[in-house]
């Protein structure tokens, strides 16, 4: 999912830079029962059991007493490094046995299941928090730690990688019984949810966070855990200039810097490459679960983080707790990730129409026009001057078409992005500079979050290999929905080159799992531009009929949960500390809320004055 950076919903969004990320009444039997933790022996013995499957592929779904069902990895275009080996089926039986065997032994090491098993590097050593590194920018109350997975599941003692995790325990406030740990993955791929725990000081989340340990991590790639790197962030030099229709001649050099992108992550990540993946952040996830200590996983994800929660669920129906999916990734496997993308570009069209509505609603405030043509006229005129003249010499086209996304996400940036607008065309570009220019100080971050976002993707699914279907489908998108559907197409680009042989098949998401699935909540705005809401409703079909959905009704900002919306909140925080989704009538069953009112229409003067000092109110999904 193509997702802005982290923020809180909120101007005081600078005070605590968060990635969080989201009713219905159900007549659902209990979930399942948790499966039993072995013993000491036993725990010795699956371990002997998983090792012998994990050297001897195609034994894996005897130890994990659960059939791998991703597919065979398919052949890709690229022309770098092979695939890892084994291949195929057999390589997945690998991987599953590996991933079981690490999640035993972290479950040993947490005390579930006698003393940690000595002299394995993955998995057998106990989580411990402490102090958090200066460079988390973490307050003391949080406490960070390490967890040691392997980069190939398939070889769990090869090399090992290490992934950062933070946490805050639960309160106990009112005397709350402490349910466990509620972990959290904010999306991208390629955000950190290290600054999660945070949230735990909100408001928002007081009760929740009475019950619940807030446990973030780094998935492997992002930030410290293992980071991935294309290119240098200082190459960066200067605007950049888009154009509004792109030429041959452009499209060319848009293909030539997609080869070279594709190559530079092969050059720097080398043999690492082909290890970045749904699959392995979801037995990432498990791991992390046994760390910890949980039998079975609480789990919130946003955006990306949805399909990250799907996909475990598929692979471990046993193993889930709770679990919230936000802004839901469409999981269907046929749209994984091309078509998927291609979807993305109409519904930030329509987005792009909010906004251009409320605009010229508001046309007393903004003089940018009484109609949304209008205001796209006005647009236009400011994207005209960025192109013969960069603002301040660091806002081009492309500047600005990357700051007027996050309109398409977030209604709460309205206000500022269109009297910036309104500012340049009365002659002051500063606004404008401040809320486009790219900042040096996050450079690094935004390359390492664009690098996973590209490896992930890429790798998790085949993509055309021939320019001329990108070429097509972004022209035939452009005709209707012009707004985001080259930045999109060239954004995916370099999976049409991506050097790794061997991609992966995307996971039948249910797959006949669903009816081991205790309630899940899924939670969507209808208008949602960068995850669709057809999303939300084929997740909850695949998910099964304890799979309750809310819908925020003729809302559109990306992210529902956690202050933007109270109706939403109280269907989540029942969830979260009951289990019960019965506001929705039955297992399955939908409930909507209405929108959260829309952002007045204040100068940026009042803006700032009316909300210095606010507490944040919501956590939202980040994007790419």
């Amino acid at each position: 999912m193509r997702t802005p950076p982290p923020l809180f919903h909120s101007t005081a969004a600078a005070a605590l830079s968060l990635a969080l990320l989201t009713p219905a009444t159900a007549t659902a039997g209990p979930p399942p029962a948790p499966r039993p933790a072995p013993g000491a022996a036993g725990a010795a013995g699956a371990e002997r059991a998983a090792r012998s499957a994990a050297g001897r592929p195609g034994a894996g779904s005897a130890v994990l007493g659960e059939t791998p069902l991703p597919g065979r990895p398919a052949r890709g275009e690229g022309t770098g490094p092979p695939g890892p080996h084994p291949a195929g089926g057999d390589r997945l039986a690998a991987e599953a046995a590996g991933a079981e065997l690490v999640a035993r032994r972290a479950a040993a090491a947490a005390g579930r299941a006698g003393a940690a098993v000595p002299g394995h590097p993955a998995g057998g050593e106990r989580l411990e928090f402490g102090v958090c590194p200066a460079v988390e920018e973490l307050p003391r109350s949080v406490r960070c730690a390490v967890l040691r997975v392997p980069l190939d599941y398939a070889r769990p003692d090869g090399p090992q990688i290490l992934l950062t995790v933070s946490r805050v325990p639960a309160t106990g406030e009112g005397g709350a019984r402490r349910q466990g740990a509620l972990v959290n993955n904010p999306g991208g791929p390629g955000a950190s949810g290290m600054a999660f725990p945070l949230a735990a000081g909100l408001p928002e989340w007081r009760r929740v966070a009475a019950a619940y340990d807030f446990v973030g991590y780094a998935p492997r790639g992002v930030g410290r855990s293992a980071p991935l790197s294309c290119r240098d962030p200082a190459a960066r030099t200067g605007p950049t200039q888009v154009p509004a229709v792109p030429s041959p001649a452009y499209k060319r050099q848009r293909v030539a810097a997609a080869r070279a992108y594709a190559q530079g992550c092969a050059r720097r990540a080398g043999t690492r490459l082909p290890y970045y993946t749904t699959l392995n952040n979801a037995r990432d996830l498990d791991v992390l679960r046994a760390a910890l200590g949980e039998r079975r996983l609480t789990f919130m994800g946003g955006s990306y983080g949805t399909y990250l929660g799907a996909v475990y669920a598929t692979l471990h129906p046993g193993r889930v707790r709770r679990m919230v999916l936000d802004s839901a990734v469409d999981p269907d496997p046929a749209g994984i990730w091309y078509r998927s993308q291609l979807g993305q570009a109409a519904a930030f069209e329509r987005r792009w129409y909010d906004f251009r509505s409320w605009v010229a609603r508001h046309h007393a405030a903004y003089g940018l026009g009484t109609t949304p043509a209008a205001v796209q006229a006005s647009y236009e005129r400011v994207r005209e001057a960025l192109a013969r003249d960069p603002a301040a010499g660091s806002v081009g086209t492309g500047e600005l078409q990357a700051a007027y996304l996050r309109a398409a996400y977030y209604d709460d940036v309205w206000p500022d992005r269109a009297a910036a607008l309104a500012a340049f065309l009365r002659g002051d570009p500063a606004e404008l500079v401040r809320q486009a220019a790219p900042d040096p100080a996050r450079a690094a971050e935004a390359e390492n979050a664009t690098a996973v976002y590209t490896a992930v993707l890429c790798n998790d699914a085949p993509w055309p290999g021939e320019w001329a279907v990108w070429d097509r489908d972004g022209t035939a998108l452009a005709r209707t929905a012009p707004f985001e559907a080259w930045a999109n197409t060239f954004l995916n680009l370099p999976c049409a080159y991506w050097p790794v042989r061997e991609r992966q098949r995307p996971v039948p998401v249910g797959h006949g799992r669903a009816a081991a699935l205790p309630r899940t909540l899924i939670v969507a705005a209808e208008r949602d531009g960068a995850t669709p809401y057809r999303g939300a409703l084929e997740l909850q079909r695949r998910l099964g009929g304890e799979a309750a959905l809310v819908t925020e009704k003729g809302a559109g900002s990306h992210g529902v949960v956690g202050g933007r919306n109270d109706c939403v909140d109280r269907h989540v925080e029942r969830y979260l500390l009951t289990g019960d989704t019965s506001p929705a009538g039955n297992g399955g069953a939908r409930v909507t809320c209405a929108p959260h009112p829309e952002p007045a229409p204040v100068s940026l003067d009042d803006r700032t004055a009316s909300t210095r000092g606010a507490t944040p109110g919501a956590l939202l999904s980040p994007v790419v």
